[in-house]
């Protein structure tokens, strides 16, 4: 009985061991055998995604005003603060103006003297006129006369015009901002003499409310800008040096007569209203010309999407938990996402981080992204 009980127990041994033999070898065969690896994933999205068309831009003042003396003189006051938002209108300079005040007084005293002059003239031509017919007063005494009076009018009239130019001199003493904006960087101080004729430039005011960005496009895109700016102006998005923060939105307000043949680029000019001062006469920024919209997209985050020796693949989680290692066509990358133009469809899930364990058909195991502590958690 004990003999039978060993052979027995004995054979059931090895019936278990070549059960578990093929199950190791099954496994061995499997494709998903090996260890699990942590990824996490993203869902392939349809999103209407907007054409742009990128370019480094620089900013330019709306206006940009030199002020400069058109008289000479000394500078007996300074009415603003370098760097001051003045309106157009508002006093800067005060060129000393007693010696327009006094040119003035004696244009107007001159003019008065030859007024006196021809009232005296006109009533002896009238006279002269009277006694012509009697023969008290010969034609040539009347001539005479006559051109007397005509030279007192033309003196009046350039009298006048003295009087006019005095008033002028007078008013270009009194230099005002003739564009509202900021001021810049004041290069005369109180008390210098200046001279119109040195054209020296006392302060430099910039409109910076609105404001223009000059910037270049590749000549590819000239058509289709061309084509959706006649229907209406295309928007334009300023960013800041580093291309991380969105400074403002403009639109197109020129676009060049011609490609420059030198870079094969077009140069546009984008108008921003500036209200909150974002963007600064002489600036470097990175610009963003819409162009379309790319309807029904599929999308997915840009990280999903990695570069080979044959092109664009992505890994992508089947039902079962395992990785397909598949080609893709990338169509446009943008803002952290990418357009896919062919092999993944909408719903399905890609890997974002984890994939440089992958292989195709490597087990995974799907983690969600770390939250982001709440305010009063990282408060306490």
């Amino acid at each position: 009985m004990a003999t039978i009980l060993i052979v027995a127990a004995a054979g059931y041994f090895v019936l278990e061991q070549v059960g578990q033999d093929k199950a190791k070898a099954a496994a061995a065969a499997s494709p998903t055998s090996g260890p699990t690896v942590p990824v996490t994933v993203a869902l392939a999205e349809n999103k209407d995604v907007p054409i742009m068309i990128r370019g480094l831009g620089t900013v330019q003042a709306f206006k940009t005003v030199a002020v400069k003396a058109r008289v000479d003189g000394q500078i007996v006051k300074i009415s603003f603060n370098e760097g001051q938002e003045v309106k157009a209108g508002d006093p800067l300079f005060q060129i000393d103006p007693r010696p327009f005040q006094a040119a003035l007084e004696q244009a107007k005293a001159a003019k008065q003297r030859d007024e006196a002059q021809l009232s005296g003239a006109q009533l002896d031509l009238d006279r002269y006129g009277k006694l012509i017919g009697s023969g008290f007063q010969s034609r040539q005494s009347y001539d005479q006369q006559k051109t007397t009076v005509d030279s007192l009018k033309a003196s009046i009239t350039a009298d006048q015009a003295a009087i006019d130019n005095a008033e002028l001199n007078l008013t270009y003493a009194d230099i005002r901002a003739p564009i509202s904006g900021r001021t810049g960087q004041r290069m005369v101080d109180l008390g210098n003499l200046i001279q119109a004729g040195q054209s020296t430039t006392l302060v430099i005011i910039n409109q910076i409310k609105p404001i223009y960005v000059n910037f270049t496009i590749p000549q590819y895109a000239n058509h289709h800008l061309r084509k959706r700016q006649s229907n209406t102006p295309l928007p334009v998005f300023a960013y800041s040096a580093d291309d991380k923060m969105k400074l403002a939105e403009g639109q197109i307000s020129l676009i060049d007569n011609q490609i420059d043949t030198a870079t094969g680029t077009l140069r546009l000019k984008g108008e921003f209203a500036n209200t909150d001062e974002s963007l600064w006469p002489g600036e470097f920024v990175n610009v963003r010309l819409e162009v379309g919209m790319h309807k029904d997209a599929v999308t997915v985050p840009q990280r999903a999407v990695m570069q080979g020796a044959n092109g664009y693949y992505a890994f992508v989680i089947k039902p079962d938990n395992t990785a397909e290692h598949r080609a893709i066509e990338v169509e446009m990358n943008q803002d952290g996402m990418s357009v896919i133009a062919k092999g993944i469809n909408v719903g399905e899930k890609v890997v974002v981080d984890g994939q440089y364990r992958l292989t195709n058909g490597s087990r995974v195991r799907i983690d969600q992204p770390t939250a982001a502590a709440p305010a009063a958690d990282k408060a306490g």
